[in-house]
């Protein structure tokens, strides 16, 4: 089997009105997207997705469809599909940095590879050790009220556990948090996410605040991924665990973190990694040295979504009963653009059973949300 083309749909797909999220980047009120086809000579077709919101990435979709076109599809064309770590390598050597971009190639590899073994791809990565993945909720850095909203929404959709969107000012976000643990009670988990907008000493004055006054459990990326050793000294000084996520983008970056004793929990992409491939093995890191990791997100669609619940199904290094992940995708956007929609129910996500991702796109509303 030879890889003969790969085919690039770029999309703009809008976020739930009463979902759209406010945070220390701005508002996120839509998503572009890279769809994209790996064709085969044998008439095998893999799906890919490639996440496009440059305030996270620094991709777009016209970096993403140039490189793919004009780098990785010529180093990929007339390769064997299903020689996913070799592929990787080859990516890696062609082209410096877009990992999202790879990602939405590699995801694709995966589904031809499973196609062709009529297996599911998280029995491919070794069968599962979940049933379904627990997911968390992101609530919006909006005002208290409107946060509480949010919240009480996420509870009636089954959602046990939630983060709220701080970072922004340390009054409203220690508004924010009071007001959404006031709507779900005491019961409900809850952890905060700073997107890194918060300094070193604000971080320990306001998760200590929080801590006692709110009874959060964990803190995510409470200062910028700029110097390590803030992470390091915030993680000392806070009765909480804290969460590496933008300073934890690779295996690499695993290690350093491991190494310097600055988080407890790593938050894993298949997009910010590179793929599938690259985020196992920064759960199997974690895993050896006494962590846990969540699956973070940038509010894939539907194909990279099933990809993050396939990767977190087969992941032991993925604590997803402790820590759920952020396979939000699905519930945030007006349509996930896939035939099917993924298996929702209470408040977990389950990997479909069909060979490869075991999705299809639905080509009307592709069309429909293709911004050619």
């Amino acid at each position: 089997m030879r890889i003969t083309r790969i085919e690039t749909i770029p999309v703009q797909v809008p976020i739930r009105p009463e979902l759209v999220i406010r945070g220390s980047l701005g508002v996120h009120a839509s998503s572009p997207f890279v769809l994209l086809k790996i064709h085969t000579d044998e008439g095998i077709t893999g799906l890919g997705e490639v996440s496009c919101t440059p305030v996270w990435s620094g991709e777009d979709a016209i970096t993403a469809t140039h490189i793919i076109r004009d780098f990785l599809a010529p180093a990929l064309t007339g390769e064997n599909p299903c020689d996913i770590e070799r592929l990787t390598a080859k990516m890696r050597r062609t082209v410096f940095g877009h990992p999202f971009t790879k990602s939405g190639i590699e995801i694709a590899l995966w589904d031809i590879l499973g196609k062709v073994a009529g297996l599911p791809i998280y029995r491919l990565l070794g069968g599962a050790v979940r049933d379904t993945v627990p997911v968390k909720m992101s609530v919006s850095g909006a005002e208290p009220a409107r946060a509480a909203e949010i919240a009480e929404w996420a509870l009636a959709q089954g959602l046990k556990t939630l983060k709220v969107k701080t970072g922004i000012t340390p009054e409203s976000d220690i508004a924010r948090v009071k007001a959404v643990r006031a709507a779900i009670g005491p019961a409900t988990h809850l952890g905060v996410d700073a997107n890194g907008g918060w300094t070193v000493r604000v971080a320990i004055d306001v998760i200590r605040k929080l801590a006692a006054s709110c009874d959060i459990y964990f803190a995510e990326q409470p200062v910028a991924a700029l110097d390590m050793q803030w992470m390091v000294d915030v993680r000392r000084n806070v009765p909480v665990p804290v969460m590496a996520d933008e300073s934890c983008n690779t295996p690499h970056d695993a290690m350093a973190l491991v190494r310097a004793g600055a988080a407890d929990i790593l938050s894993v992409y298949v997009g910010k990694g590179g793929g599938i491939g690259p985020a196992r093995k920064m759960a199997a890191i974690a895993e050896a040295a006494g962590l846990t990791c969540t699956v973070g997100s940038n509010l894939e669609l539907g194909i990279a979504s099933v990809a993050m619940t396939h990767l977190a199904t087969a992941s032991t290094g993925i604590g997803a009963e402790e820590f759920p992940c952020d396979i939000l995708g699905p519930l945030a956007y007006e349509h996930d653009l896939l035939a099917v929609p993924m298996e929702f129910r209470d408040g977990a996500m389950r990997a479909p059973s069909g060979p490869g991702l075991g999705v299809e796109l639905d080509e009307e509303m592709v069309a429909r949300y293709r911004v050619d």
